[in-house]
């Protein structure tokens, strides 16, 4: 008898294993099966009048002969396209893509220099200081400063303009209010809320080589060898409007006027005398600016005195303290105290009234 794997006369072929080698190959899966296209008589069908034993099957319905596509493949490739045309939707409709960034060139810029029409009065007394000048009911310092309701726009919401007044605000404070960019030991403050273009343009202006703008474009600030805060909490008062003046540009618009209690620099026992400032800005941002936060600074105006009208003040402002005077005479007067007054001239006489009831 032949052995445990060998058929009764030996293997096939004549060499063993020899017989399985020609369909090693072959595997008889399910799906082969299924795919086989002969189909093999019963006993009753080969009983009547058939030439073969097995007949051709006809195809299975939906099938043309080959591998059915299944239905989990069909389901992944249909998440796989809808992934897809997601990924493009999203990147065609970001809500923080603008169609065109805000144009960061320097901003539109004048100071007015307001000149005494005698000597500077002065006091030791700060209180009293305040108390007889138009700042008696102003503000003190950042807390000063106050912001109206935000109101959302057409294009804007209401986080957005609240955002916009914000960044507004903390312009006004780092350039008018800090008493080390005051005192120009720092300038960190204002340049850290300026977009990359408008912050080249500052470096230059305040490294004294800009060509199309200066420093005090941007901030105040007093020569340390010549002036120094009597009080850090600068009096302030003004406010903010915001308007949107395009479907993708909100604009904020500031009007303040700065009060500062001034002495020469390392003389602390000389009287103190006020420097009057008043400051316009005009400030816009965009998606790109909201979601950033920094802002682009359109225009500036500039009205500051007791100071001379013939000293450069693109740098600095050199306020006249206490007992000086002015060596050259100005134009009309003009009152800094005045919100709404119209700036011509780039010199004029220091005038001011009482405060408005």
């Amino acid at each position: 008898m032949a052995g445990r794997a060998d058929p009764p006369g030996g293997s096939s072929g004549g060499a063993p294993g020899a017989g399985d080698e020609e369909y090693r190959s072959t595997v008889f899966d399910e799906s082969f099966i299924r795919a086989a296209r002969l189909q093999e008589f019963s006993a009753r069908q080969r009983l009547e009048d058939h030439t073969t034993a097995v007949r051709t099957r006809p195809p299975e319905p939906g099938g043309q002969g080959g591998r059915t596509v299944p239905k989990q493949g069909i389901a992944l490739a249909l998440i796989i396209l809808m992934a897809f045309a997601a990924a493009i939707y999203l990147g065609a409709n970001n809500p923080y893509d603008v169609g065109r960034s805000l144009v960061a060139d320097p901003p539109a810029a004048m100071t007015l220099a307001l000149a005494p029409e005698g000597a500077v009065p002065g006091g030791d007394d700060l209180a009293s200081l305040y108390a007889q000048s138009p700042a008696a009911g102003y503000g003190a310092g950042p807390g000063g400063v106050d912001l109206p309701d935000p109101v959302a726009t057409a294009h804007f919401s209401t986080e957005q303009v609240l955002t916009a007044l914000t960044l507004a605000k903390e312009y006004v404070v780092a350039g008018a209010l800090t008493p080390e960019v005051l005192a120009g030991t720092t300038t960190v403050p204002v340049r850290e809320l300026l977009g990359a273009e408008q912050r080249q343009h500052f470096d230059e202006a305040v490294g004294g080589h800009g060509t199309l703008s200066v420093a005090t474009d941007w901030l105040v600030r007093f020569d340390p060898d010549e002036a120094a805060l009597a009080d850090p909490q600068v009096r302030v008062e003004g406010g903010f409007s915001i308007t949107e003046v395009a479907d993708d540009i909100l604009q904020v618009h500031g009007r303040h006027v700065f009060v500062y209690a001034l002495r020469p620099a390392g003389v602390r026992a000389a009287p103190a005398a006020l420097f009057t400032v008043q400051r316009q800005v005009r400030l816009q941002f965009g998606e790109e600016e909201l979601r950033d936060r920094y802002v682009v600074v359109r225009q500036v105006e500039t009205t500051a005195g007791p100071m001379d009208c013939a000293v450069d003040r693109s740098a600095v402002l050199h306020p006249l303290l206490a007992g000086e005077r002015a060596d050259h005479p100005a134009s009309e007067g003009a009152d800094p105290y005045v919100l709404d007054a119209e700036r011509a001239a780039l010199c004029a006489t220091f005038t001011a009234d009482d405060p408005p009831v």
